[in-house]
């Protein structure tokens, strides 16, 4: 596929970067409008401070519902792409089944996760307050799995491939921001019930704390400029079987230098 060979680099390795400027700006230019305006007090609004999606349910809806399209299609593509890459060998490939299987359950959630992003803008809490709880909740587990399976994808890659410094950094990367947003997710969960301006504020810091998240993927699709494809193979598959018969494989890819 062109769009994945060395000369479009360019082509993929920004939508995480596109992504997260999309998402922070969308944040941003609600939070600066309801300033701006006087701090007002939209319908469905308890505390002092509005969550995201007191806001985007007014006047402001069309460009929530933009953003959060952008961000949930975008999101998935950055795993797509990924998973594409290891798949033609210009990131590092996958030595086991299990590896196979976090990553596709990683897209799953990624989909199962900006596909809540889009609907909870799209049935806002204004008029179906219902669905949109929903939906943010759909959200919140969708991201949720899939950075758990990526972050222990990253985990036994890293195991695997000890050589691979730059792959444990993004390990490391990842598993720090997907820790503290899934805790600070839970403490939202809880003040929003029994501390309402507080449960706004974790939210908006969730948000942003969110395209930090993003761009993470920017660092992971980066790995791959100068790559060719085939040039991350795997090579050299050795088998010995324990005592209850299992099977552990030691492959070494075939250019780590690229990497």
């Amino acid at each position: 596929m062109a769009l994945f060979s060395t000369h479009y680099h360019r082509n993929y390795v920004w939508i995480p970067v596109f992504t997260a400027f999309i998402w922070l700006s969308t944040l941003l230019a609600m939070l600066i409008t309801w300033f701006a305006t006087g701090k007002p007090h939209y319908v469905g609004m308890v505390g002092s401070i509005p969550y995201i999606s007191n806001i985007g349910a007014d006047i402001l809806k069309p460009l929530f519902v933009v953003g959060c399209s952008i961000t949930g299609v975008g999101f998935f593509l950055c795993l797509v792409i990924e998973r594409w890459l290891r798949h033609s060998g210009r990131l590092v490939p996958a030595m086991r089944k299990r590896e196979h299987v976090f990553a596709a359950i990683a897209i799953l959630g990624s989909f199962i996760g900006g596909g809540g992003l889009i609907c909870l803008a799209v049935f806002d809490t204004r008029r179906y307050t219902s669905l949109h709880r929903v939906f943010l909740l759909v959200f919140i587990l969708g991201v949720g799995i899939s950075a758990i399976f990526t972050v222990s994808e990253y985990r036994w890659l890293s195991k695997d491939y000890e050589d691979c410094q730059k792959l444990r950094y993004a390990y490391i990367a990842k598993a720090i921001i997907a820790t503290t947003l899934i805790v600070l997710a839970i403490v939202f969960a809880i003040t929003i019930y029994t501390a309402v301006d507080v449960g706004a504020v974790f939210e908006w810091v969730i948000s942003i704390g969110y395209s930090f998240y993003l761009l993470t993927f920017w660092y992971d699709l980066r790995l791959s400029k100068g790559v060719n494809e085939g040039d991350l193979t795997l090579r050299g598959v050795s088998t010995r079987r324990g005592e209850k018969g299992e099977a552990n494989d030691n492959v070494q890819p075939s250019n780590f230098a690229a990497v």
